[in-house]
């Protein structure tokens, strides 16, 4: 078994930053990967190297003594696989992020859904041999910074935004109606999804839209892993398919998931003109439909995700008297999305993913008593 090697020098041809360099911890069990790897990543300003590790086994042993920001992880190694070793990193690496690199991501197979359930930041597919250079190294260290520039919530941030314990109850819709819930989610949006769906009120049978940042050859799998956590039933949204109460409908990798009124029911559209934030699938245009067809009766939550999408279909649902939750920054692995929803007024409250899920509950035991 290689040992752990903890490397704490970068090369003279980087040049340090102004501020804090980000600390990455390789873990792959294959030599020849980690020296590209290594070579890529201490060459970027910004970053630097800590360890370079050849199994699970050793990342651990370096996480219980080392600070690490960023941990760069395989899923397919021998003994202990990254996805068997993802939750005892996570509960070892205290606020690190995991970017998953592996092969399996191509395919956008079950693995990285499962990664990413589990508690990953993100993933990123594992080139051939020959193609670790050019686009690749651009796209790999830009995912790293800014996992690791987004590592930690400004304390101001976390106490301007810390909702009162317990919230008070909230009123949803001016007709006190809840009819339909919008999700959007990107960076760290699985595992927040996980948490909201998983204490939802069953009795809660408004359908669920939910447009989560990922590939299209993702989506199939996704729907299979939230279909294990629900009653309800879930699929990838298609054209011209009506909304149901009791469903959870997934945007579609290509295509933005709108909502139409189509004489006295709704229905699904796809929607594949750019948007301004240049997402695919956006929650803008889902929000903004959502308003245009729920109006008050409309919730939508934001959570977390990088950039801001969804802030601006969040001010038109707002608009027809929806409502918003943005999910909390001490919860999020980045406080981008629901940061802009929060920052610019139009949350109801600002909480952390299973809180919005029994916050609705209160609102339902509310309306059942009345």
């Amino acid at each position: 078994m290689a040992h752990p090697r903890p490397l704490t020098s970068t090369p003279a041809t980087t040049e340090a930053p102004a501020g804090r360099r980000v600390r990455v911890m390789l873990v792959d069990d294959s030599l020849v990967v980690r020296s590209i790897l290594e070579r890529i990543v201490d060459q970027t300003a910004g970053l630097q190297v800590c360890a370079s590790v050849a199994s699970a086994h050793d990342a651990l042993a370096v996480l219980a003594c080392e600070p690490v920001d960023v941990v760069v992880l395989d899923v397919e190694m021998p003994g202990m696989n990254g996805i068997d070793a993802l939750p005892h990193i996570l509960n070892r690496a205290a606020n690190a992020r995991v970017l998953i690199l592996s092969s399996n991501c191509v395919e956008g197979g079950p693995a990285a859904i499962e990664a990413l359930a589990l508690g990953a930041s993100d993933t990123l597919a594992k080139p051939g041999r020959g193609s670790f250079s050019g686009r690749f190294a651009q796209v790999l260290t830009e995912r790293i910074l800014s996992l690791g520039q987004q590592r930690e919530i400004p304390v101001a941030a976390r106490i301007a935004y810390r909702p009162p314990v317990p919230p008070a109850p909230v009123v949803v819709g001016s007709e006190r109606s809840l009819d339909c819930i919008a999700v959007a989610a990107s960076t760290g949006g699985i595992p927040a999804f996980t948490n909201f769906i998983t204490q939802l009120d069953p009795r809660i049978a408004a359908p669920i839209l939910l447009t989560q940042h990922l590939p299209d050859a993702f989506m199939e799998f996704y729907a299979k892993q939230i279909a294990t956590m629900t009653k309800r039933m879930v699929r990838v949204a298609t054209a011209g398919m009506k909304v149901e109460p009791d469903h959870i409908y997934l945007a579609p990798g290509d295509a933005h998931l709108t909502v139409a009124t189509i004489g006295r029911h709704r229905e699904i559209v796809l929607d594949r003109r750019p948007v301004e934030n240049g997402c695919c699938p956006s929650a803008d245009p889902m929000f903004a439909s959502v308003a245009d067809s729920y109006g008050a009766g409309a919730v939508a939550v934001v959570l977390s995700g990088m950039g801001r999408d969804g802030a601006n279909g969040a001010e038109r649902l707002k608009a027809a008297g929806g409502t918003i939750f943005a999910q909390a920054p001490e919860s999020c692995v980045i406080w981008g999305m629901p940061g802009a929803v929060a920052k610019a007024g139009l949350a109801t409250a600002t909480l952390n993913p299973d809180a919005i899920a029994l916050m609705l509950g209160s609102y339902l035991s509310a309306r059942t008593r009345s």
